[in-house]
């Protein structure tokens, strides 16, 4: 008896979690795109927002300010990095949870 608790597992078929599809509940789905659609709708204004503020940066600090535009210019590449994120949100989690 003891020995039949010490023998190893069966490898030719290894033990498996259910793994079933998203499935929105009844009622749901819409609420969920209008509420991520507002989200994408807000994050794109945040985007142009960011990006006049970086320009407006840029041309307060030409004159007599140099660490200004400075400021302003390296807000671009962070601008631009939420943008792509935002824009790719979708297919990261749905890569991450397949």
């Amino acid at each position: 008896m003891l020995l039949n608790l010490l023998a190893a597992p069966d490898p030719s078929s290894p033990p498996s979690a259910p793994n079933p599809v998203p499935i929105a509940p009844p009622g749901m789905e819409e609420m969920a795109n209008t509420f991520l659609g507002w989200g994408k709708w807000s994050l794109l204004v945040a985007g142009v927002l960011g990006f006049f503020i970086c320009a407006g940066m840029m041309i307060i600090g030409r004159r007599n300010r140099s660490q200004t535009a400075v400021d302003g210019a390296a807000g671009v590449p962070w601008v631009l990095a939420g943008l792509a994120l935002t824009s790719l949100a979708a297919g990261i989690a749905g890569v991450a949870l397949s």
